[in-house]
């Protein structure tokens, strides 16, 4: 019985790159995606690469938490064990604050309580070795979580696109960490996967200062392949194996400091969340 590898916005850039990987291994691959046209033109791009045509495309839009548990409720029905599950899509905003159906804004919905969501519904499909992988940033070092803001408005005060987008980072993190703690046991291995600089959607904008964008980038700019491989390898290698509840970037562990590993907000903003997606667990 071949298990399912689920890739959230594996219709973009670096989410393709990780599903083309997992494809190469053997899996059945689970294109979770909003954009489906994009996502066909992917699939047979993974398909033609990999080998495997055992890629699927399922949708979901990760600001709308209906949509996450409709996608869930359809796994659950199913007899494979979800192996492996990374946490990928992620936006930044390029014109203001928007808020979801959900009365969440955004940013924080789909780098964060999306996520959170569906990693919650899909734990009772996983099993001893299974793996779940978060995409987050160096940018955590600058998020701030205020509740209610957090959710409603994504910053408190003066509204800037990476107020939202290093707080909503700064909450996989924390999430990722304090899930590792309580599936330890399980033998589920739960891993954070900072990209680097990559050249996606999310840092070049149609803005009058692309141009200073991309010279402020160009000396450490990595392909979306480069910035893959850290989610790849903590998804797939047989040495990480076990290892759990760390943040890595470039291939390697980057030791977190004790102020995030003893983050003040871990326990709070865990159930601040859960009030959040209580009618959809």
């Amino acid at each position: 019985m071949k298990k399912i590898a689920i890739i959230t916005g594996a219709d973009g850039c670096m989410g393709s790159e990780i599903a083309r990987a997992v494809a190469m291994k053997g899996y059945h691959v689970i294109m979770a995606s909003k954009n489906i046209g994009r996502a066909r033109l992917k699939r047979q791009w993974i398909i033609d690469e990999s080998g495997n045509s055992d890629v699927e495309i399922m949708p979901i839009d990760l600001a709308s938490l209906a949509t996450v548990k409709e996608f869930a409720e359809n796994i659950l029905k199913r007899e494979e064990p979800v192996a492996l599950l990374m946490n990928n899509s992620g936006i930044l905003e390029q014109e203001g604050r928007t808020i979801t159906v959900d009365g969440i804004e955004r940013t924080v919905s789909v780098n964060y309580v999306g996520h959170y969501l569906l990693t919650r519904l899909l734990i009772p499909k996983m099993e001893r070795g299974s793996r779940i992988v978060s995409m987050t940033s160096l940018t955590y070092k600058w998020g701030r979580i205020f509740f209610p803001s957090f959710f409603e408005t994504g910053c408190r005060g003066f509204f800037w696109r990476i107020f939202p987008y290093s707080n909503s980072k700064l909450a996989i993190t924390l999430f990722t960490l304090k899930l590792a703690r309580q599936l330890k046991d399980k033998g589920i291995t739960v891993n954070c996967a900072d990209p680097g600089v990559v050249a996606t959607d999310i840092i070049y904008f149609k803005m009058w200062f692309d141009c200073l964008t991309r010279a402020l980038f160009v000396p450490v700019i990595r392909t979306p392949r480069q910035g893959a491989a850290t989610a790849i390898r903590l998804l797939l290698s047989p040495e990480v194996e076990g290892q759990t509840g760390t943040f890595n970037i470039s291939c390697h562990e980057k030791k977190l400091k004790k102020k995030y590993l003893q983050h003040p907000l871990i326990d709070q903003l865990w159930e601040k969340t859960e009030d959040v997606v209580r009618k959809f667990l």
